[in-house]
């Protein structure tokens, strides 16, 4: 018969080798990505890049959900309440860092609820106008809203754009044109051709396609150089606004609890795929750059962001709408 401590020690055994065993095996059936973002934008794009090839390593098919709502929120929140066993991942954009300030309860604690993965690529937000606006160099556009009731689209409350757009407008050049928000890149970029509103600002994977169609106008970009896709776009340190170095980037988490075997093998792969030359040349084509990395750097950036987020906000006076 066997006693009480035994028992007990083989008990925790078990429990400490079920987990291993079964990342051994990961993945076994289909990984839903959750996007918190509307399709045809940065997130999307990622998530179905990344989903694409994803297969060739794990060898099982990746589903992409679109979530939306509540600037990210409401996709973020299903992601932290799934089970912790890597078929549920949340690929999401830096609003995630911001939300922790903007939202007084966005439903989730960033830091708490998620372990991040894996950071896959980043780009600046842009400054883009329907071509019907007069302006063509930010000290025209910005002489034009003292002068016109004008709004922005963001693709979402508390995304970096809507900050960006904030910072910029209502914080450095003082001039009164609010945020009108999104749910997704997708929409916003609709909007702003459709001419309502006639000015946006998002991350440039968004809008670029239908700038090279010649239905927007880049005005300028949030990098720290000009862009090789765009070369004729100045930056923002450029026409006045050296301070404003802002990017969106997409990552990867899931949610707390997530052996960290399957968090290492999810990162692993996520990483394989970033090499491949065809990925790449698709994050080009949208004026991405791939970034990688391991988790643990993952997280260490995710820490920086957020504080560095906060200040933003703080800054801006933004709110969640």
């Amino acid at each position: 018969m066997r006693t009480p401590i035994r028992v007990a020690i083989a008990a925790i055994a078990l429990a400490i080798a079920i987990p291993a065993a079964y990342a051994q095996t990961y993945p076994t059936k289909p990984i839903r990505f959750i996007v918190p973002f509307a399709p045809g934008g940065p997130s999307d794009i990622i998530a179905r890049l990344v989903g694409q090839k994803l297969p060739d390593v794990l060898g099982q098919p990746v589903i992409v959900e679109n979530r939306t709502g509540a600037g990210g929120n409401i996709g973020a929140v299903v992601a932290a309440k799934s089970a912790p066993d890597g078929y549920t991942v949340l690929v999401t954009s830096s609003a995630i860092v911001v939300n922790v300030t903007l939202f007084p309860n966005a439903g989730y604690d960033a830091e708490r609820d998620f372990i991040p993965v894996a950071l896959v690529a980043t780009q600046p937000n842009m400054i883009y106008v329907n071509p019907s606006v007069p302006a063509k160099t930010l000290d025209e556009l910005l002489a034009l809203a003292k002068t016109s009731k004008l709004a922005y689209a963001s693709p979402g409350s508390g995304t970096t754009p809507h900050l960006t757009g904030e910072m910029l407008f209502r914080v450095l050049a003082k001039v009164d044109m609010p945020p009108v928000h999104f749910r997704g890149a997708g929409p916003q970029v609709v909007a702003v051709v459709s001419g309502e509103p006639p000015v946006g600002c998002g991350a440039i994977s968004g809008p670029i396609a239908q700038i090279k169609a010649g239905k927007l106008r880049p005005i300028a970009v949030s990098s720290s150089q000009r862009l090789a896709s765009l070369p004729d776009v100045p930056t923002l340190a450029e026409v006045g606004f050296p301070s404003l170095q802002d990017y969106t980037w997409i990552g990867v988490f899931l949610p707390t609890g997530t052996p960290m075997d399957i968090v290492q093998r999810l990162n692993e792969a996520i990483n394989q795929v970033m090499q491949g030359a065809e990925f790449r040349e698709r994050l080009d084509a949208v004026a991405f750059e791939p970034v990688g990395g391991t988790q643990a750097q993952f997280a260490e950036y995710t820490k920086a962001e957020i504080v560095k987020w906060a200040k933003v906000v703080r800054e801006t006076g933004a709110k969640a709408e």
